[in-house]
């Protein structure tokens, strides 16, 4: 079964209904099993390791001990924790996918990457980048990755300045890219880590991007290319889609770690130029091999779409989501081989 989750509230079915959403929306290296009654969870215990256990606050300290899980973090209902008790605590009563992040950084707080079990295959980097401006790069990648994740588990990271990510979808978080990549440069960057700070986009997780531009710039290309290979390492994504920003020269290690590079492209004047000299520098800099893996769009038009609120679900229904559809059908004997 690997690794276990097991949660215990004094109220039983807020176990098994955090157990059934956890199980099936969010993608964890760990079965979460709900326990209706104390007196079930110790008989489990006795038998079978439980590494992280979820349990009311409510509980007896000793109660807990005794169970001897490797790991407890408390569910609180906004009472005050018990001022003896040594374990972290969350409050119970918001999302699932809150809950799980908290959780997860309470479990990782101490945690060395080399305790996670490798979960499966590296993930296929699939990057997006394009030398032209305002090419719908981004609306491409984000349609993309949602497509994807309907029957894959895939991952998007934006390493643009300005994602504009915060205005799009408005929903808070606690952590960011800049989170990730202090954790690789202090050699923690675990699936366990990542996945506190993950959030969802329907099927798509995605890790927020950096709220801080001079964080990407303070970060060597190399260094930024071995985050990436980091993350597609750990087993838990088939697909990483990368939407890479404007690194000039220091963009090539990042490319070199894609499998595939989708490049939308325009037809005017300027545009063509600045791709012609994108490929004369291909050739000069000695990655003229990127030439291959490199696979040009020319997007449709999509300016008449509505309120940003409502922007990538239009993108979804729209022309781009018939295009993006049409390419992945055509993708099929390649990319997802």
């Amino acid at each position: 079964m690997g690794r276990v989750m097991a949660v215990y509230d004094v109220d039983p079915f807020y176990a098994d209904r955090f157990a059934d959403t956890v199980n099936q929306r969010e993608k964890l290296p760990f079965t979460v099993m709900a326990f209706t009654t104390l007196e079930r969870l110790k008989t489990y215990a006795k038998e079978h390791a439980v590494d992280l256990l979820l349990i009311s606050s409510a509980v007896p300290k000793e109660e807990v001990e005794a169970i001897g899980a490797a790991r407890v973090v408390t569910l609180a209902d906004g009472d005050t924790v018990p001022a003896e008790w040594e374990y972290p605590s969350i409050y119970k009563y918001q999302s699932s996918s809150d809950i799980v992040r908290e959780v997860m950084a309470c479990y990782c707080k101490d945690e060395a990457e080399s305790a996670v079990a490798v979960l499966g295959r590296a993930a296929t980097v699939i990057g997006v980048y394009s030398p032209v401006g305002r090419c719908s790069k981004t609306s491409f990648a984000l349609v993309l990755g949602q497509l994807m994740a309907a029957d894959s588990r895939v991952l998007y990271v934006n390493l643009e300045e300005y994602s504009g990510f915060s205005a799009l979808i408005k929903e808070p978080v606690k952590g960011d890219l800049s989170d990730v990549m202090y954790f690789y440069r202090q050699g923690n960057c675990s699936s366990l880590r990542i996945s506190a700070l993950v959030h969802a986009l329907g099927n798509l997780d995605y890790i927020p991007p950096v709220r801080c531009p001079e964080d990407l710039g303070a970060e060597d290309s190399y260094e930024m290319a071995g985050l990436l290979r980091a993350i597609a390492s750990e087993g838990k994504y088939d697909f990483l889609i990368v939407d890479m920003g404007h690194f000039g020269k220091d963009l090539m290690p990042m490319l070199e770690v894609c499998s595939v590079i989708y490049m939308p492209v325009k037809e005017d004047p300027v545009s063509a130029a600045k791709l012609e000299e994108f490929d004369g520098y291909l050739e000069f800099s000695g990655h003229g091999e990127l030439r291959e893996r490199i696979k040009r769009l020319k997007l449709p038009f999509h300016s008449s779409l509505g309120r940003k609120e409502d922007y990538l679900e239009q993108l979804m229904w729209g022309e781009m989501g018939d295009y993006v559809r049409n390419l992945l059908r055509g993708s099929k004997g390649t990319l997802f081989s």
